[in-house]
């Protein structure tokens, strides 16, 4: 590796400390540019994303950090993530996730916290959005033949809409071959337990552990 494709990659790691997404977005695109693989690109922000993710699980930096490492890391995804599709290369991904913010909730941040960190961690992630009905979520499952669906909810009046999902999966008869994790501020795990749901976890990092359980791949 060249010295100037190596300091491409310092600045790409260097953007996700920063919370920079513009340089983020514009290094991945030197990156490429350069002829530095796309997935080792990705690699470096997952290297970093990690870290960040783990401090914030120490209690070493805050929300906002998180929030914004997510920021930057989402400003250069795109970017690699297309290069990855034009040259077929393949990454290897932990499982198939469906992440949204239930119906009648507009909230984003923990849901996009959640995302940004699957991803890191290896998991390919179809974020819906934000208010995202049942059907949407099923069709998206069936879509990706998702091994997980992740689901958030921060108000209580719209807690209820992640047991109409679960029970959508059952009507469909695709609830036995995809687990369910949910979350949110509004969220408990006895909440969780009674809706059906297969886990449970109030904090980003944690529902990272917790995807990687329940597909098998913790440690």
């Amino acid at each position: 590796m060249t010295d100037e494709q190596k300091g491409i990659l310092d600045k790409l790691r260097k953007a996700i400390f920063e919370y920079n997404a513009e340089l983020a977005r514009v290094s991945a695109q030197k990156a490429i540019e350069l002829g530095i693989g796309p997935v080792e690109a990705m690699n470096v922000m997952t290297v970093a994303i990690r870290e960040i993710g783990e401090a914030f699980g120490t209690g070493e930096l805050w929300l906002p950090d998180l929030i914004g490492a997510s920021d930057a890391m989402q400003g250069a995804t795109p970017v690699l993530e297309e290069e990855i599709r034009k040259q077929g290369a393949h990454r290897e991904i932990l499982g198939k996730v469906v992440a949204g913010t239930v119906f009648g909730d507009i909230h984003n941040i923990g849901k996009t916290m959640v995302t940004t960190l699957l991803t890191a961690a290896g998991f390919e992630v179809d974020d819906l959005g934000v208010s995202i009905k049942a059907d949407a979520f099923i069709e998206a499952v069936q879509k990706n033949e998702a091994d997980l669906v992740a689901m958030s909810a921060l108000m209580t009046t719209t807690m209820t809409e992640q047991e109409k999902v679960i029970e959508s999966l059952k009507s469909k008869g695709i609830r036995e071959r995809v687990k369910v994790m949910v979350g949110g501020a509004a969220v408990t795990e006895e909440f969780a337990g009674d809706i059906g749901a297969d886990g449970y976890d109030p904090t980003a990092p944690g529902a990272v552990q917790l995807a990687e359980r329940l597909l098998g791949k913790g440690k």
